[in-house]
C-alpha cells in the first residue's frame, strides 16, 4: 500500500535534482567526466519526446554545453543538436564524448599501446605545478606521469586517442589524495581516505568507456554517428549557428553566485601543462566566459558607473542600479571587500548579449529553458531568473514564466548570509 506514496517520493526528488548534474552520474556517456555546472539528461530527453512531436527536421541548441549533457541526450533519441562551449579545456573533453560511434576495439588497441608505452617510460622526477605535488603522492603522480607521457608519444590524432586521454583525464581526481570541495575545488590541505592507484583506474575507465559506447551504439543502431556539432565559441557571438535555425534551446547558464568555472578544470589544466599556476586561469580560460566570479570582475577592472549606463541593462535599469549601489556599499563593511557590485552589473550585460544572440539563432516559434538560480552576495538579493526573463523580452521574445524546482540556502545556513534562495526553470518563448 506504500509503493504508490514511496514513487511520488521518488518522482519529487528526482524533479528537484533535475537541475544538477548527479543523475547523470549514472548514466552511460555522462559518467565519463563530472561537471558540476550541469543538469539531468533524462530530463532533457523527456522534455525533447514531448517537444518535437516525431519530427526529424529539430534542431536543438545549449549556448553553455559543458560537458555536453543536451548533445548527448539529443543523441539518444536521434535529434539534431548544436552545443557552444567558451572553456577550451571542457569543449575538448565534450567533443571526446561525441566519439562514442568509434570502433570499440580501435579504443582498446590504443589503451593497450599507451598503456604498454607507459610501463617502459623512465621517469626520473615529475615535472609540474607545485598544484600537482601538493595533490598527489610520488608513487601516483610517477605513474601518471608515465601515463601522460606515452599518450604524448602514442597521439595520432584519432578519435580513438581522445578518447585515451579523456580517460587519463578522468583518473586524476581518483588517483589524487587531495580532497575536493562543493563544486569540485580542489582542496590540497584536505585528504581523502580511497585513493586509486593510477594503472589500474586506467583500466577501469577504459572499461567503462567502451562499454558505454556500445550500450550507445546498440541503441542508436548500426552505422549511426553523432547528430551533435560543438563550436568553441562566445555564448554572447556564436557565428556557427545559423540565423533562424533552432527551434528549441536547452541550458544552464552560469550562475551569477561567485562560482569561478574557470577554476573548475585547474587540477586537469595544470596535469597537463595548460597553466602553470591560478593567475593564469584568467587569460586561459575565464577572460572567455561570462562574467560570474568576483575574480573576473576584479580582474577586468571594471567600473560600475560605466557598466550600468550600458544600453544592456535599459530594461532593469533602475532595479540593478539600486542592488549594484548597495553592493558597493556593504562590500566596504567585508574584509574580502569582493567585487559584487561590478559582477552582477557585468553579468547582466553579459546575459542581454546572450539573450540577442539567442533571439537572432532562434525560429520564431522557437521555446527556451534556462536552468537557473538566484544570488545574495553579501545578502543583496539579485531576482536573477525575473530579471533574465526581462532581458529576454527585450531581445524579442515574447514571454516568460518561472517554475521553481528547490529551495537553496534553508536547511545548512550559509556563511554569509541568511536570504532564502531558489533554483528552477526559466521558461521563455
Amino acid at each position: 500500500m506504500q509503493l504508490p506514496l514511496f514513487t511520488r517520493t521518488v518522482d519529487k526528488q528526482k524533479r528537484q535534482r533535475s537541475g544538477t548534474f548527479v543523475d547523470n552520474m549514472k548514466l552511460p556517456i555522462h559518467r565519463w567526466f563530472r561537471y558540476s555546472a550541469g543538469f539531468s539528461a533524462e530530463w532533457v530527453e523527456s522534455i525533447l519526446q514531448d517537444r518535437r512531436n516525431g519530427r526529424h527536421d529539430y534542431t536543438i541548441a545549449d549556448p553553455f554545453c559543458g560537458s555536453g549533457t543536451t548533445l548527448l541526450a539529443g543523441d539518444w533519441l536521434g535529434v539534431r543538436s548544436v552545443g557552444v562551449e567558451a572553456h577550451p579545456f571542457v569543449t575538448r573533453i565534450a567533443k571526446a564524448k561525441l566519439t562514442w560511434s568509434c570502433d570499440v576495439a580501435d579504443v582498446l588497441a590504443a589503451a593497450r599501446r599507451v598503456k604498454a608505452r607507459a610501463e617502459q617510460v623512465v621517469v626520473q622526477s615529475p615535472d609540474f605545478p607545485d598544484l600537482i605535488h601538493k595533490c598527489f603522492d610520488e608513487p601516483n603522480l610517477v605513474s601518471l606521469d608515465r601515463l601522460k607521457r606515452a599518450w604524448l608519444l602514442e597521439n595520432d590524432g584519432s578519435p580513438e586517442m581522445d578518447l585515451v586521454w579523456l580517460a587519463i583525464t578522468t583518473i586524476l581526481r581518483p588517483s589524487s589524495s587531495a580532497g575536493t570541495a562543493q563544486w569540485q575545488y580542489i582542496l590540497p590541505n584536505k585528504t581523502k581516505k580511497v585513493v586509486a592507484e593510477p594503472f589500474e583506474a586506467f583500466e577501469e575507465q577504459i572499461t567503462v568507456i567502451t562499454t558505454d559506447m556500445l550500450v550507445y551504439q546498440q541503441h542508436a543502431g548500426a552505422g549511426r554517428h553523432t547528430m551533435a556539432e560543438i563550436v568553441q565559441e562566445d555564448a554572447r557571438n556564436f557565428p556557427s549557428v545559423g540565423t533562424g535555425t533552432v527551434d528549441y534551446v536547452i541550458t544552464s547558464p552560469p550562475y551569477a553566485n561567485n562560482y569561478d568555472y574557470a577554476d573548475a578544470t585547474r587540477l586537469e589544466m595544470s596535469f597537463w601543462g595548460e597553466v602553470s599556476s591560478w593567475g593564469d586561469l584568467h587569460d586561459a580560460v575565464r577572460k572567455y566566459l561570462i562574467t560570474s566570479s568576483s575574480q573576473h570582475a576584479s580582474r577586468d577592472k571594471f567600473d560600475l558607473d560605466d557598466l550600468l549606463a550600458m544600453a544592456e541593462l535599459a530594461p532593469i535599469s533602475d532595479e540593478i542600479a539600486e542592488v549594484c549601489t548597495r553592493l558597493a556599499s556593504e562590500r566596504m563593511d567585508h574584509g574580502g571587500k569582493k567585487h559584487y557590485h561590478t559582477m552582477i552589473a557585468a553579468y547582466f550585460i553579459d546575459m542581454a548579449q546572450v539573450w540577442n544572440e539567442l533571439r537572432r539563432a532562434c525560429r520564431d516559434e522557437a521555446e527556451v529553458c534556462f536552468v537557473i538560480g538566484d544570488s545574495a552576495p553579501y545578502g543583496v538579493y539579485v531576482p536573477v531568473d525575473r530579471w533574465l526573463g526581462e532581458l529576454a523580452l527585450a531581445s524579442g521574445f515574447n514571454s516568460f514564466t518561472f517554475e521553481k524546482l528547490r529551495d537553496r540556502n534553508i536547511k545548512w545556513k550559509n556563511r554569509t548570509h541568511t536570504v532564502p534562495l531558489h533554483e528552477g526553470r526559466l521558461w521563455v518563448k
